[in-house]
């Protein structure tokens, strides 16, 4: 099932492009001194693109992947963990789209409040040969993550299995677009956000989950 977020202008695919082209013009010159200011910016240039809502299932593969506090976690017990999940694909050179959806996170995570802490927000870098754990930790400082919002990394064959699991995979990190998805609990169907899904969009699909919340289970 496929919908998408109402009250959005609808923009061609070419036009997309060529707003993501100039973005990426603009974010080459400013967004590495600065990667918050750029996601500001790049909002503002996509706040009228098209975002596809659809409903799926997947399998989490059988990876072992390193947090960012630099533990080997396995993915499906990480994930399947009991805690309702956000999940999005970043690399910590991105200038375009990684800043932007990070920010999401960023106000995503502020907007839970209390209740961020039992809702696992998950960041997966695409570019795990130079995302190290101390490079994850340096990015996610600079979008003030939280406890509830991790950072992973890990071998190449293993990131690409878990992109491909997801439908993310685009063949190299310059092709990624944005992606989003979220899941209530364990076994429950993921929903998938194509396209640039606010901080609003979550949380209105979080206030959709007719579960409780899980406890935050300890690390």
């Amino acid at each position: 099932m496929i919908s998408r977020i109402p009250g959005r202008y609808l923009l061609s695919t070419g036009l997309i492009g060529v707003s993501l082209l100039a973005a990426g013009a603009w974010a080459d010159d400013h967004a590495a001194s600065d990667p918050v200011a750029a996601a500001h910016e790049l909002r503002q240039m996509s706040d009228d693109a098209d975002v596809r809502r659809s409903v799926m299932q997947f399998v989490i593969p059988n990876v072992t992947l390193l947090r960012d506090d630099g533990k080997p976690v396995n993915l499906p017990a990480e994930l399947d963990d009991g805690r309702p999940l956000v999940v999005n694909f970043i690399y910590t050179s991105c200038t375009t789209i990684c800043p932007m959806n990070s920010q999401v996170f960023e106000q995503f995570q502020g907007d839970l409040g209390a209740e961020r802490k039992s809702v696992h927000l998950v960041s997966i870098s695409i570019d795990p040969e130079q995302d190290t754990p101390a490079h994850l930790r340096k990015y996610a400082a600079q979008f003030h993550a939280k406890r509830g919002w991790d950072h992973y990394t890990g071998k190449l064959a293993d990131i690409i299995a878990v992109q491909q699991a997801f439908g993310a995979y685009r063949g190299d990190k310059m092709s990624h677009t944005p992606l989003t998805l979220m899941r209530p609990s364990p076994g429950k169907p993921w929903v998938r956000f194509d396209g640039f899904a606010r901080a609003d969009d979550l949380m209105t699909e979080r206030k959709l989950w007719d579960t409780s919340p899980a406890s935050l289970v300890a690390r």
